[in-house]
């Protein structure tokens, strides 16, 4: 018998390579969209990689009770990947904050009262290393959500620790993936994010410095496959799974992959620190980064490489196909 697995974020760039992986495992995928519009483009995008005769849509909000029971029966597993993502900070914090930790107490209750065996629910490595200073970090690590964080880490670490205090109460499995900076290509028609605004600005000659930032990085489908594995791995129930490099890449080298691959656009200055600060007063993107500027986290990723046998894909790879997938899309556009 097939198994069947309700994925949120199905539309989005992370949850659309998890459908792929799902679909070619051979699982029966219901995909949670918010506009049923979407369904179509996204079922085109996931055909190109993985078979589709088992991938369905329901229309689901994050925000609102309907449907979320019907939806889940059947369902052996639920995939959460579905969370507001913006690092530019919000005129008011609760914009990402009560999507992000009302969203997931709705998805995990309904899992539970359908006898959903396992959750897998997308964090991010900001619930570990926010508000820190440079060091290494594990999965005992967390965000210290008293600190000025910026708003996006906040919700993220807010909604992994009501998910974690929710499956105290019940007998569903929880693990939970927390991601890097993801990079690699998109399979949508549609490229967007925070990644490719990233590279598409360089690469566009958009940025005219490179902000003295690092980040622990990890390939998109990378990412889909440490869900799908940890959705049934031995020993995964109950874990944190870090998807990052352990050494963080700064944005020069990053520079470097891009401009060694042809992007002559891409900037080689450094960017001033005070500078930064400075265009962080008018500029609401800049903002949200100043947490993080000038810091460079490392991370023990062992426990992933050992439970979820994790082969990293080189995030030279990543940012190389990802600018050639934006620059196709652009050139397509034209």
């Amino acid at each position: 018998m097939t198994e069947r697995v309700l994925l949120t974020g199905a539309t989005g760039y992370i949850g659309q390579h998890c459908a792929a992986e799902l679909l070619s495992q051979g699982y029966e995928v219901v995909g949670a969209i918010r506009s049923r519009a979407k369904g179509e483009s996204t079922r085109s995008a996931i055909a190109k990689v993985a078979p589709v005769d088992r991938l369905s849509f329901v229309d689901l909000d994050l925000m609102a009770d309907r449907g979320w029971a019907e939806s889940m029966e059947g369902c052996t597993f639920v995939i959460h990947v579905a969370s507001p993502f913006m690092l530019a900070e919000p005129n008011d914090e609760k914009e990402l904050i009560v999507p992000a930790v009302e969203g997931t107490k709705r998805v995990i209750t309904a899992a539970q009262r359908a006898g959903v065996k396992r959750l897998v629910l997308t964090s991010s490595t900001f619930a570990i290393i926010g508000g820190k200073e440079s060091g290494r970090y594990g999965t005992d690590a967390w965000t210290d959500t008293s600190s000025k964080i910026g708003a996006y880490a906040k919700s993220k670490t807010l909604a992994e620790r009501a998910a974690w205090a929710m499956a105290e109460n019940g007998n569903m499995e929880l693990a939970v993936i927390c991601p890097g900076a993801v990079f690699g290509p998109s399979l949508g028609a549609k490229m967007d994010g925070q990644s490719v605004a990233m590279i598409t600005d360089m690469i566009g000659g958009k940025m005219p410095m490179i902000p003295d930032m690092s980040m622990g990085m990890v390939d998109v489908r990378d990412v889909a496959r440490l869900h799908v594995k940890a959705m049934t791995a031995n020993g995964a129930a109950g874990k944190r799974f870090i998807a990052a490099c352990a050494s963080p890449v700064d944005m020069a080298t990053v520079a470097s992959v891009l401009r060694e691959a042809g992007y002559r656009k891409v900037p080689s200055l450094r960017a001033p620190t005070f500078l930064l600060k400075l265009i962080g007063l008018f500029d609401l993107q800049m903002r949200g980064m100043l947490p993080f500027i000038g810091r460079a986290a490392s991370f023990d990723n062992s426990e992933t490489h050992r439970v979820l046998s994790w082969n990293e894909t080189p995030i030279e790879t990543s940012l190389r196909e990802m600018a050639a997938a934006i620059s196709k899309q652009t050139v397509e556009a034209i």
